[in-house]
């Protein structure tokens, strides 16, 4: 027998031998971090109340709930020195700002804001501005039937869109959140939809039109609506540093499978004032809001094409 051939035959009986053997369970110790400032604030130029929610980190395998940090002084300035306090009137780290009358609003397009917070010897900072937001044209919805039963909503329904153009001039970027009821659904990170130009990313030859389909479609939230819903959407402006935070989101969010990557950090726009102190995570984002709804009436639905 050649050499080779046994070298083969030795390497074969080896791998069945490791298929057949006891598999011993193996503990991995993994290494608890420091705990970190967790910030998710996002300002808006609707007016009523706006929120500032504060919690800290844990380890990796702790699935408990985010422990709220307690007793951190929360403030906003914008760039006309306005102080806005937000306080946690029901100690839950959820540091609110209401105005003394529901028509007022914090933010305003064009203003740009300053977030401060001082916690456990602390102080972070970090900044955001209001971009321009374009109007929402319509709502409009057809009929439709799934091949298959969706993951939520009926088989046969209607298959809603909004339309809205986009500015001229480039790199405007939104976020679409769906609503139903009157209310934000669909709320997944992995569900994330984002525009640029009226497109899905940067190099599309997009400025200054209509959002493409996908796009006036993504309300729909892989479900059908029915008679009588309530279906709308409102669709924030956002900077082009929101822009990459949340498609990181969105991208860790989905991220497994077959082919998927070593998971990543994703990068935060909140600052230590001291280079030397704890970092903190999360982000500060500001948006003008168009907002639109619409009741599902068979009457006025097209027809299924």
């Amino acid at each position: 027998m050649k050499k080779s051939t046994l070298h083969i035959l030795l390497g074969l009986l080896t791998a069945a031998y490791s298929l057949t053997s006891c598999e011993d369970a193996i503990n991995i110790k993994t290494e608890t971090g420091p705990t970190e400032l967790v910030v998710d604030g996002w300002i808006t130029n609707k007016p009523g109340p706006q929120t500032v929610r504060l919690t800290l980190s844990a380890a990796y395998f702790d699935n408990s709930p985010a422990r709220p940090a307690l007793g951190a002084e929360v403030t906003v300035i914008d760039d006309k020195g306005t102080v806005y306090a937000f306080t946690d009137a029901n100690g839950k780290g959820i540091y609110t700002w209401a105005p003394k009358s529901d028509t007022v609003a914090l933010g305003r397009v064009g203003g740009k804001y300053a977030l401060q917070i001082r916690y456990d010897g602390e102080e972070y900072a970090a900044t955001n501005e209001i971009k321009r937001v374009p109007k929402i044209d319509s709502l409009a919805y057809e009929e439709e039937s799934f091949p298959i039963n969706p993951p939520e909503g009926p088989k046969d329904g209607y298959l809603a869109q909004f339309y809205a153009r986009d500015f001229v001039g480039l790199n405007d970027t939104y976020w679409i959140r769906p609503l139903k009821g009157g209310k934000p659904y669909g709320t997944d990170p992995g569900n994330i939809s984002l525009v640029y130009d009226a497109s899905f990313s940067p190099g599309s030859p997009s400025d200054g039109l209509v959002f493409i389909q996908p796009l006036r479609q993504s309300i729909n939230v892989n479900q059908l609506f029915s008679a009588g819903d309530t279906v709308g959407v409102e669709l924030h402006s956002i900077t082009l540093e929101s822009y990459y935070f949340l498609f990181q989101v969105r991208q860790e969010t989905t991220n497994g499978g077959i082919f998927a990557v070593p998971p990543a950090n994703i990068p935060t726009n909140i600052s230590n004032k001291n280079a030397n102190g704890k970092k903190a995570l999360g982000f500060f984002g500001a948006s003008a809001v168009s907002r639109a709804e619409t009741v599902i009436d068979p009457k006025k639905a097209r027809p299924k094409e």
